[in-house]
């Protein structure tokens, strides 16, 4: 495509199609610990488009989605029938969207176990005594994050989201977070899988209605572990690129970008397939 883009983040370029929509293409990158890995994981921009593309349909009894056809013949102008477009990419609508990501976590772990071992708090929420990692909440949490351009996004607290856009649309945000969680996380655990957490964000469509916007519940997103090899007190196996993340760590090469061996890139490239092909029922082609 000759055109420019109008936002390229990590993984996802954005560019305008027409007045009312955008078309979002999904590349084959992959980033840890805020840092883009100069190897790609071939496949994986289709894999998330299309787990996303699911779970917009899954959800929209609960609120609507911003997706409109991810079929390139539908597309307008230059982009229609771009075969470097398919499977990868989604014409949607345009929100304004709002400045938070909508964090819920259903289990202790990663940075909130490491939180909670300090002090007994999670993103500043005093949690009860004697949790192990990797155990579920009593209760979902909601953790809201701002949004970084560059970097780390920064916890704050429900009241902060409340001071910056209003106590109706921050709890509809928090509402809406949770109970898309709980729908699809009780969807998961009965094909074998495990939703630890995950993020979400949403936007204000033309009429001023809450619609959710960019991925969902993808291994980008989300912590997915096998619920067949869950046991309290320790950390998971996952379907997701903490793999990555621990291979980074292990080698001692956390918050750097480096090449990625074959062995990491089939791994990682496997484990995206096999989340897939659970989550969707159907085989990645």
């Amino acid at each position: 495509m000759s055109v420019e883009k109008l936002f390229e983040g990590k993984v996802r370029a954005i560019y305008e199609a027409d007045e009312k929509t955008l078309l979002i293409v999904t590349s084959d990158r992959i980033s840890a610990y805020d840092v883009i890995m100069p190897t790609a994981i071939p496949d994986k921009g289709r894999i998330l488009n299309g787990l996303s593309e699911f779970w917009f349909e899954y959800i929209k009894d609960i609120l609507p989605s911003h997706f409109i056809t991810s079929d390139v013949s539908q597309y307008p102008g230059q982009y229609k029938n771009d075969a470097s477009l398919e499977g990868r990419s989604m014409l949607v609508k345009k929100l304004k969207m709002t400045p938070f990501e909508c964090i819920v976590r259903g289990y202790i772990t990663g940075s909130a176990w490491e939180s909670y071992c300090k002090d007994g708090t999670v993103c500043g929420e005093k949690i009860r005594e004697g949790m192990k990692e990797s155990e579920a909440f009593d209760e979902p949490i909601f953790t809201p994050s701002t949004k970084a351009e560059e970097g780390h996004d920064i916890n704050v607290s429900f009241d902060y989201m409340v001071d910056k856009i209003g106590l109706e649309l921050a709890s509809k945000l928090r509402d809406k977070t949770i109970a898309i969680y709980k729908k699809c996380a009780a969807y998961a655990r009965e094909r074998g899988v495990i939703i630890a957490d995950t993020k979400f964000e949403f936007g204000l469509d033309e009429n001023g209605e809450l619609v959710i916007g960019d991925e969902v519940l993808t291994p980008d997103s989300s912590r997915f572990w096998p619920a067949d090899e869950y046991e309290v007190g320790r950390g998971q196996k996952s379907f997701d690129k903490q793999y990555l993340r621990d291979w980074l760590t292990e080698n001692g090469f956390r918050g750097k970008s480096v090449e990625l061996p074959d062995e990491v890139v089939n791994v990682t490239r496997d484990k995206y397939v096999g989340i897939y092909e659970i989550l969707t029922g159907k085989k990645f082609k």
